[in-house]
């Protein structure tokens, strides 16, 4: 069973990052959307190589993500079910889904926008003010994920990533990767 406060994040994530349009649910549309919006933040037009990038990967996540969580197959994954399908990663982290570790990977791509290697907090927090997260919080999300240092670098995100998923600690400081600094 799922706790309240791990159930909390899930659905911070679910809810900010996945289900774009409100619905209640996930679908290939808010994937389209997603990378309609980050484009936009990077300043990407529908024919750059870099949206046709953006779009293939999250739509591969999507694929992926459908094929695990979509328990009742309707081509939809409720919140129910994508809580389910993080319980089950939380007993095992390290035989995640490619299309995890995809997003992971993808994700700190798209806040390492200087492809210096690392993330910085401007970084960080720009890409969760496009996402409609206070940007300011998302600074302090950033201060505590960082544990005061200036930049996360990829070897770190992924131990911050996991723990994002499995950890029942409040101040551990994987709990601050998307961008909000309490739960």
């Amino acid at each position: 069973m799922v706790s309240d406060f791990r159930k909390k994040k899930l659905l911070h994530l679910f809810n900010k990052f996945f289900d774009r349009d409100g619905s209640g649910s996930v679908d290939r549309k808010d994937f389209e959307q997603a990378a309609e919006n980050i484009s936009k933040l990077r300043g990407w037009k529908q024919g750059d190589a870099k949206y046709k990038e953006t779009l293939d990967t999250l739509l591969k996540v999507w694929d992926g993500l459908q094929s695990v969580a979509d328990a009742n197959k309707d081509g939809e994954v409720t919140a129910d079910e994508w809580v389910s399908m993080w319980e089950a990663y939380a007993k095992n982290p390290s035989s995640a889904y490619d299309w995890q570790n995809q997003y992971c990977k993808f994700i700190f791509q798209l806040e390492d926008a200087s492809n210096d290697g690392a993330i910085d907090s401007e970084e960080f927090s720009t890409v969760y003010a496009s996402f409609g997260l206070n940007k300011d919080e998302a600074v302090a999300a950033f201060q505590k994920m960082a544990k005061g240092k200036g930049n996360v670098s990829w070897p770190e995100f992924q131990e911050l990533w996991k723990e994002y998923f499995v950890t029942e600690d409040p101040n551990a400081p994987g709990n601050f990767i998307f961008g909000r600094s309490s739960f």
